[in-house]
């Protein structure tokens, strides 16, 4: 069975939306508010050298392709490997050519049939409300976070404000970084049925 992990820059309130600068947030870029340090980003490498593939919302999808077929030196792998795109409304003709293999996904049944083949790693990208929905799933099995030292109030949150038994999260890897940026790796347990 594969892994499906969440990878995200979050703020310590939860907010994932346009942390690299998309238009149509009051806060956007909010990633650049400090000081760059480049061990920080390791874990972006390291993701691209242990996944097999990336998992995307239609919003993310439509934003990334857009831009990172031609950052060839920022994402050579990322671009490489096969893309799911999980949309009920995207049409195979809305799909770039030159972003390597994409299929398109109808619904989480598919998505949890996509996890159960072998295989390296699936990375779920941006894509907040697929993000929220596949945690309220639970399919989740891992987050790859950078939480970022900010507080911004409005945005697009994390998680689901969904009533659900609570979730249980394992750390298994952390890292405070000089800049206020903390990397936090956690393994998802599963649900609580007492809860």
């Amino acid at each position: 069975m594969s892994q499906l992990i969440y990878t995200a820059f979050v703020s310590l309130d939860g907010v994932v939306e346009a942390p690299g600068g998309e238009p149509g947030y009051r806060n956007t870029g909010w990633t650049f508010g400090v000081d760059f340090l480049e061990e920080v980003y390791g874990l972006k490498a390291r993701e691209q050298d242990e996944a097999s593939s990336m998992l995307l919302g239609r919003v993310s999808y439509q934003a990334f392709s857009a831009v990172w077929p031609q950052m060839t030196d920022e994402f050579p792998k990322y671009n490489a490997m096969p893309k799911y795109v999980v949309s009920t409304t995207l049409a195979e003709s809305d799909l770039v050519d030159e972003w390597g293999t994409t299929t398109i996904l109808r619904d989480l049944d598919e998505v949890a049939a996509l996890k159960q083949a072998e295989g390296a790693p699936i990375l779920v990208h941006g894509s907040a409300t697929l993000a929220r929905n596949l945690s309220d799933a639970g399919l989740i099995d891992r987050y790859h976070l950078l939480v970022f030292p900010w507080i911004l109030g409005a945005g697009k949150r994390m998680w689901s404000d969904t009533d659900k038994p609570r979730q249980k999260l394992e750390l298994v890897e952390s890292e405070a970084y000089g800049n206020g940026v903390q990397k936090l790796i956690y393994d998802v347990v599963g649900f609580d049925p007492e809860a």
